[in-house]
């Protein structure tokens, strides 16, 4: 067992019990699903009560590192968190500092654009063993603008399938890391922009730099593709500041919130 069970204070017992065994976990000395000594092996092993052990336990599998199964072979396991989990995770965690204004809405907009600028390069640029995988990615942003060429779509759902067609840009790199990291920002940040800009922006306009991209991807042509990108962040950052200019910012957000 990797876990070390020395060096407790009286101050937040559980928290620290929970830190000893994410770091076992994250170092390795516990492997994924491994199974962690009982409630009352913990409690005994810490020297403290079960009630504590419970509780870091709770903060454990509220971090995805555990999981519990019922049964005579149950009980608490390292949990594998799968990549949608984590995303979530990273998602939550970012709309969190949004909120409380750690970001700028500019910050968020530098971000997205310097993101997708790169995911706009790798998609664009794919090698041409790679280009037969391509063909989901392409079809999907495809339908995307189906939707929105469509007329009798509302600001929800137009600004829905606005954040599946530039999550399915980051799919389009073929990187894992990359589209963890972009997926997260664009699901989080996206949808704030949208509620901004949604009464100061044209679709036409937005869908016409959509299919721009689009081509862009499909002709394998990475100058087309981030052109069409920057005259998209362009305009949409003139919004972002007429949003602001207005002075109403939380109302236009509120009203947007309850469409």
């Amino acid at each position: 067992m990797g876990i070390k069970y020395e060096n407790l204070n009286t101050e937040g017992l559980a928290k620290q019990i929970s830190g000893k065994i994410r770091d076992a976990i994250l170092d390795g000395a516990l492997k994924v699903e491994e199974r962690l000594p009982t409630e009352e092996e913990l409690a005994e092993r810490f020297g403290v009560s079960r009630p504590t052990i419970r509780e870091a336990l709770k903060r454990l599998a509220a971090q995805n590192l555990i999981h519990t199964r019922r049964g005579p072979l149950g009980g608490s396991f390292v949990k594998k968190p799968s990549l949608e989990e984590m995303r979530g995770q990273l998602s939550s965690m970012a709309a969190v500092l949004l909120s409380v204004n750690e970001f700028t809405l500019f910050d968020v907009v530098e971000t997205r654009h310097e993101l997708e600028t790169l995911c706009c390069r790798l998609a664009s640029s794919r090698p041409p063993e790679e280009l037969v995988g391509l063909q989901t990615q392409l079809s999907d942003m495809e339908a995307e603008l189906q939707r929105q060429r469509d007329p009798s779509l509302t600001d929800v759902e137009f600004c829905a399938s606005d954040v599946r067609f530039h999550c399915l840009i980051a799919d389009a790199t073929h990187n894992p890391m990359l589209r963890f990291l972009v997926t997260a920002v664009i699901e989080t940040m996206e949808p704030v922009l949208n509620l901004i800009a949604y009464r100061f922006r044209e679709r036409k306009l937005i869908v016409g730099w959509h299919e721009e991209i689009l081509e862009g991807i499909k002709a394998q042509q990475p100058d087309q593709t981030i052109a069409a990108l920057d005259r998209m962040i362009e305009y949409l950052c003139q919004k972002y500041a007429l949003a602001q200019e207005s002075g109403d910012t939380r109302k236009i957000a509120s009203e947007a919130r309850a469409l």
